[in-house]
């Protein structure tokens, strides 16, 4: 029974410490950008585009 209590305590450490993290990150702004560099590359840069021709 101990050894349930004692791995309780520790799963709850642990979703405690990823819950803080969680909520550090997004008051840090981690999770603002809106149109990330991976949306980027599906676009044309029409910019680029003069530039070559």
């Amino acid at each position: 029974m101990s050894v349930i209590l004692l791995l309780l305590g520790a799963s709850l450490a642990v979703a405690l410490f990823f819950l803080i993290a969680f909520i550090w990150s997004v008051k840090d702004g981690q999770y603002e950008d809106d149109f990330s560099p991976a949306h980027r590359i599906l676009f044309e840069d029409k910019s680029d585009k003069q530039k070559t021709v």
